[in-house]
């Protein structure tokens, strides 16, 4: 289930992923990406089991961010995969048609590529800087969104859109004009989770952006 904000937990101080992923689902949030990408495969496993866990008492979606052979061994809802991860058409063979494959796309081409490829969403960014990325691909900002979103529509592709990467709570307004399917957030959430505002700031997204389920069946490709 595809719901309007996906949480993507991050190293934090103080905090392992899978305190930040359930404090996060307390607060209101239905969906989580569990994010390791300098830990060992054991840590990974560890985290994915409890996040796993978790989630399922929430009732919330669980995917992986890459790590393919995990999301399959614990049944996670999914993965989301960046441009340097497995493809989606070798993750797709991997986990099957009922799980949700996602991926990262900074231009519009790529988003094609990714449609042809089977992918159920963009993550479409990076909106701003973030410190949660190390090897960050151009800013393409609210006018970068704006013109893709543009693009997509006259050309007649769709697929759900999740911004992601540095989005503020300023950010909130105009990126629901924009019309986005969703967000994906990280340092957002967590700082909300850290000052103990979580609940407020998710309550608040979720009220932008209605938590209810983005279908799958809007992907479609006119060239």
């Amino acid at each position: 289930m595809m719901t309007k904000l996906q949480y993507i937990t991050q190293n934090y101080p103080g905090w392992t992923h899978s305190q930040l992923a359930h404090a996060a689902c307390k607060a209101g949030v239905g969906w989580v990406q569990l994010r390791m990408k300098e830990e060992k495969e054991s840590e990974v496993i560890a985290s994915a089991k409890e996040i796993r866990s978790i989630c399922n008492s929430f009732k919330a979606t669980f995917i992986l961010n890459d790590f393919v052979e995990i999301a399959k061994a614990i049944d996670s809802d999914g993965v989301h995969l960046g441009t340097n991860d497995m493809s989606i058409q070798e993750a797709r063979h991997v986990l099957g048609s009922d799980k949700i494959i996602g991926g990262t796309a900074n231009t519009l081409s790529q988003i094609v590529k990714l449609i042809e490829d089977g992918a159920d969403y963009i993550g479409l960014g990076p909106f701003r800087h973030t410190d949660t990325k190390k090897k960050l691909d151009p800013i393409i900002g609210a006018s970068g969104v704006e013109s893709i979103l543009y693009e997509m529509k006259n050309r007649k592709i769709a697929i759900p859109i999740y911004v992601i990467g540095g989005i503020c709570i300023e950010d909130l307004e105009s990126l629901k004009k924009m019309d986005v399917d969703g967000i994906a957030v990280s340092g957002l959430i967590t700082k909300a989770i850290v000052n103990q505002t979580a609940e407020t700031v998710v309550r608040k997204i979720n009220k932008m952006y209605p938590h209810k389920v983005v279908s799958k069946d809007k992907i479609k490709i006119e060239l």
